[in-house]
């Protein structure tokens, strides 16, 4: 099963999040924001990440995008497994 597949079967369940990029129609992506211990223990920092197939969505480093009502910023693009499949990390703006 190719990732495109998979993601088009969690977005079908309603497994996806809604991302927007510069007003275009909406795309949907596997959207976390896991807590991350900063400061040797004393602190908890968001940890943003959208996932999604290479073939939906072409993302870099400063692009914006909206999640939810909220505004993000793409810090960096990596690609995952064989690359059919991106990791952005973004900043909450």
């Amino acid at each position: 099963m190719d990732v495109v597949t998979l993601y088009e079967a969690a977005r079908n369940a309603g497994l996806l999040t809604a991302v927007t990029v510069a007003g275009s129609p909406p795309v949907y992506c596997g959207f976390r924001a896991p807590d991350e211990t900063v400061l040797d223990g004393f602190a908890l920092s968001r940890d943003y990440q959208l996932d999604y197939p290479a073939a939906w969505l072409t993302l870099a480093a400063g692009d914006t995008l909206e999640i939810a009502g909220e505004i993000y910023q793409v810090r960096e693009v990596r690609a995952i497994g064989d690359g059919s499949e991106r990791r952005a990390s973004l900043s909450k703006l």
